[in-house]
């Protein structure tokens, strides 16, 4: 198995994915999604972490590796921190074959969460944060905060 994750995401550690409660596993911090290509090896499964970060290069890698036979798995978020579609994920989640909807617990209510509500005034689209800078809500907080 190889894990690939986007050189701009430097939260934690570079060379691994790190969860929010610090679960990590190595990885390959790749510049562009053809990088993957390069660097897979023999692997017959690939992860990609952090997949909304990529463009959409990482859209036709996943389908040639999926078409060799190599199990791919993706994990990113579906929506950005104003609740629209992230980057490539709509895409991607038209093409899976299987997905699993993770969900946090909302920080204010303990409700599932599916929301990332961003803490800072930054309108940036993309910002590399960890829970200094977003938190888990439901769609009633966060409609609420952002009302």
């Amino acid at each position: 198995m190889a894990v690939f994750k986007p050189q701009i995401d430097k939260r934690y550690d570079t060379q691994k994915v790190v969860s929010h409660d610090e679960n990590t596993i190595n990885a390959i911090a790749v510049d562009s999604a053809k990088d993957i290509f390069k660097l897979a090896n023999e692997s017959q499964v690939i992860a990609i972490d952090e997949a909304q970060f990529f463009d959409s290069e990482l859209i036709v890698v996943c389908t040639e590796l999926a078409n060799s036979g190599i199990r791919v798995i993706i994990a990113g978020l579906d929506m950005d921190f104003l609740g629209k579609p992230f980057g490539i994920m709509p895409e991607l989640l038209a093409i899976a074959e299987h997905i699993t909807k993770v969900h946090a617990i909302c920080i204010d209510c303990c409700s599932i969460a599916n929301h990332s509500f961003r803490m800072t005034d930054d309108k940036n689209l993309i910002q590399i944060g960890e829970k200094e800078k977003y938190k888990p809500l439901c769609r009633n907080c966060f409609s609420r905060k952002m009302s």
